[in-house]
């Protein structure tokens, strides 16, 4: 009987693909190893951002990995004459602020509602340039794909702003800022690392903003522990991520992950520049971000922290219209004028 009933169970060869990992519904992995990524849910408020002051248009960066770029720059005032405008923005360009989304290096992308809809507040309010661009994601593509992409997008970029005519005259070469939200923000430190603040000639890097950082280790943290498994970035889609997007053999305390790891390599010669840190109370990652704030200024980095009270991981990115991003995007204003 036993055989029997064992020959009616579908095989494994036969069995209909299960889901084994599910990322917030963006993106699953099934049992055959087929990647299935979906669209987020809409997002009207992002509409209500796009009020015509600001312009923007996507380009292509990678073809070969139709990886692209959605560059804004806020709409000349219709109220003064043409030459008027022209000579205004001659004399004065707009800084640039170059964008990383989050996603747990797994899913993300500028075109995603919310995402676009910061971007669109940066350029309007602070005023900026700004250039959010999209990378391989995992488990695709394992890391340090994301990393590899950054770079390029980064050496692509002087040529545009020096002859591309929608950016040039309106983007200023010598106020370049790298910016990034979680994992993100992570990019941006490691551009940091790589780049400094003249590793784009003829761009100048004056600064990096690093929007609640994807900073991890093996060895968890009292805010790690302390997080709610309801939470946005919980211990189990964190260590999904890591699942998902680490290259093989490694674990949390990989130098992407862990930039005061055991593996990870000095800090003390980097020309980082300014770096802004803004971290949030309620987040899985907040002490490793305070710990990374106190560590670059021991070692005499000039590293600005703000910590925001009762929020939790990414807000500013999922709550872009929220006061608390206000409050963000004010600060980020101060930092890089």
């Amino acid at each position: 009987m036993a055989m029997r009933d064992r020959a009616r169970q579908p095989s494994l060869a036969t069995a209909a693909p299960y889901v084994v990992e599910d990322c917030l519904g963006l993106l699953q992995v099934l049992s055959d190893g087929t990647v299935l990524r979906f669209s987020p849910p809409p997002f009207p408020a992002g509409d209500a951002c796009d009020d015509g002051r600001v312009e923007w248009q996507d380009a292509v960066y990678d073809a070969d990995n139709n990886l692209g770029v959605r560059m804004y720059r806020p709409r000349r005032r219709l109220c003064v004459s043409a030459d008027k405008a022209a000579a205004e923005h001659k004399k004065k360009k707009l800084p640039v602020v170059v964008y990383f989304a989050g996603g747990g290096f797994c899913f993300g992308s500028y075109s995603y509602p919310k995402n676009h809809a910061l971007c669109l507040r940066l350029a309007t309010e602070l005023p900026a340039v700004v250039c959010s661009i999209n990378h391989r994601l995992a488990p695709e593509h394992r890391l340090p794909a994301a990393f590899e992409d950054a770079m390029a997008a980064l050496l692509w970029l002087p040529d545009q702003i020096f002859h591309n005519p929608w950016l040039a005259g309106r983007a200023d070469p010598r106020r370049v800022f790298v910016s990034g939200t979680s994992s993100g923000a992570c990019v941006a430190h490691q551009m940091a690392v790589r780049l400094g603040t003249a590793g784009l000639h003829p761009l100048k890097i004056t600064g990096y903003i690093l929007l609640m950082p994807y900073f991890l280790s093996e060895e968890p943290t009292m805010s790690e522990l302390s997080t709610p498994e309801t939470a946005l970035l919980s211990r189990e889609r964190s260590d999904r991520y890591v699942r998902l997007a680490m290259p093989a053999g490694w674990n949390k305390d990989h130098p992407l992950l862990n930039p005061f790891g055991p593996y990870s390599p000095s800090l003390a010669s980097a020309d980082v520049g300014r770096v802004l840190v803004v971290a949030a109370e309620c987040d899985l990652v907040r002490d490793k971000n305070l710990e990374y704030a106190e560590r670059m200024k021991a070692l005499g980095k000039d590293v600005r922290l703000a910590l925001f009270p009762g929020q939790g991981h990414a807000f500013c990115a999922i709550k872009p219209l929220s006061p608390a991003t206000d409050e963000v995007i004010r600060l980020i204003k101060r930092f890089i004028f």
